[in-house]
């Protein structure tokens, strides 16, 4: 079957061009246009695909139902191939030329925050379904962000917590930690730190590496070699592969333990680290965190993608999905379709009060009728504060000896 690459891993020919045409109709005119900026190549493009699927399938699933204020909605769709530069140049497309009243993205942290400025600028609805970096939440608080960026993955503020309660669960006390150079790294890396040393942890040394880097092995070494109890990596699955993969040839792993953080939960991680020359897979027994999609629309949402495309939905589909349907919910219940006019009713739709609903097409009903709706996602309650963040709880995952995933407890942090 003819495929295409996609940031080191060879994705289907089928998987993209289904994906990328389930947006439906191509409608004109004054119809609801939104835009996704998602990583089909580069660093996260494990991700990427299985996001676009997600976003694709609301879209076509509200069309098939009736679309918005009357007419399908119109997906437009980017790839930031997890660059900020590429995504500054998709989302000045998305804003610029071909007028979107809202946007699905970034994936990365780093991405998204070369973007909102445009997306800002031009009074265009930014949701991420990934994006974790602190920063949006201190920007928003400035008022930076002008109530145009919102966000369905909880802050890294809140996984530096989860971390920190997983680390001192397994007495490990003395940490290291390893982290990609940009906003998500840097931000995690500091929250991880902050959240450990208030509970009476210690972070004995803290290295960043750069994303671009052809060997790791320096920076392995400057963290590893300090003998940590444990070490926390901060990464992508294309680059964060590469260095567990270092830290094993350098005879550090097992030895030493490793944490993941929601960046490396792919399902092809341990394929992608490779074996141990006795057939072990080298991810064995590692242990992470990420935001646990647990919402009272999941099971529904699990199923419908399911169907769609024969497997199961990625870690921050079910992010996606609820993103992609509050823009939609958002633009029915203002009766139109500028960014504007979505922005201002982003709260109303996904909030308390209301009649609750987890059903998009649901929903997009009652809000015809004139009723006001509280959405319940698949990723969570998607209940949104100032700042545009959303509460959530943390699966701690782990590689099984066979190399699949699976969630060994769940973690549940809240904003002060």
């Amino acid at each position: 079957m003819e495929q295409k690459r996609a940031g080191g891993k060879w994705v289907p020919k089928w998987w993209w061009l289904l994906a990328l045409g389930l947006a439906g109709c191509q409608s004109g005119g004054n119809a609801l246009k939104l835009g996704t900026l998602l990583p089909l190549s580069g660093d996260l493009a494990q991700f990427g695909p299985g996001m676009q699927a997600a976003a694709s399938l609301l879209v076509k699933t509200v069309n098939e139902c009736g679309g918005v204020n009357g007419q399908p909605v119109q997906l437009i769709s980017e790839d930031d191939q997890t660059q900020p530069s590429a995504g500054v140049s998709a989302m000045t497309k998305l804003v610029e030329v071909d007028r979107v009243a809202g946007v699905v993205g970034a994936a990365g942290s780093a991405v998204s925050g070369a973007a909102v400025d445009i997306a800002v600028r031009g009074q265009v609805v930014m949701i991420s379904p990934a994006s974790t970096s602190p920063v949006f939440t201190e920007r928003a608080k400035k008022g930076e962000l002008q109530g145009f960026w919102f966000r369905t993955a909880p802050p890294d503020s809140f996984q530096g917590t989860a971390l920190a309660q997983l680390l001192q669960k397994r007495d490990w006390q003395k940490v290291g930690i390893l982290a990609i150079n940009n906003d998500y790294g840097r931000g995690l890396a500091q929250a991880t730190q902050q959240a450990l040393q208030k509970r009476g942890g210690q972070v004995v040394v803290t290295q960043f590496y750069e994303g671009q880097s052809a060997s790791f092995d320096s920076e392995v070494r400057a963290v590893f070699g300090r003998n940590p109890q444990a070490v926390v990596l901060v990464g992508y699955p294309e680059t964060g592969t590469l260095v567990l993969r270092s830290a094993f040839q350098q005879g550090f792993v097992p030895r030493i333990p490793v944490v993941l953080t929601d960046g490396l939960k792919d399902n092809q991680l341990a394929q992608l680290v490779g074996k141990t020359p006795q057939g072990d897979w080298i991810a064995s027994g590692m242990v992470g965190t990420a935001p646990a999609a647990g919402g009272p629309g999941l099971q529904d949402f699990q199923q419908r993608y399911q169907q769609a495309f024969n497997q199961p939905p990625n870690v921050f589909a079910p992010n996606t999905w609820d993103a992609a349907a509050v823009l939609v919910l958002a633009a029915q219940a203002a009766q139109a379709n500028q960014g504007a006019n979505l922005q201002a009713k982003i709260t109303t739709v996904a909030n308390p009060p209301g009649v609750a609903v987890t059903d998009v097409c649901e929903g997009l009903a009652l809000l015809k009728q004139g009723q006001e709706i509280n959405y319940q996602g698949a990723s969570s309650g998607v209940d949104f504060d100032p700042q545009g963040d959303v509460a959530g709880e943390y699966a701690v995952w782990m590689v099984n000896p066979d190399g699949t995933i699976k969630v060994v407890e769940t973690i549940t942090v809240k904003g002060s």
